[in-house]
């Protein structure tokens, strides 16, 4: 599968905490913000989410 920049995303479902999985398709009329990260738990990831997550209001 090739995405260019532009193109809508695919449909995928990744697993929640909760042992639940939420899916794109699920989060249809919502806002949505994904982002792509070359490593977890790094400073920058994580400043990266900190700023998504004081942005919501």
């Amino acid at each position: 599968m090739n995405i260019k920049i532009g193109d809508p995303a695919p449909n995928f479902c990744l697993p929640e905490t909760n042992d639940t999985e939420v899916c794109l398709k699920d989060l249809k009329g919502k806002w949505v913000i994904i982002y792509f990260y070359p490593r977890d738990n790094t400073k920058g990831c994580t400043l990266e989410a900190i700023d998504f997550t004081n942005a919501l209001a």
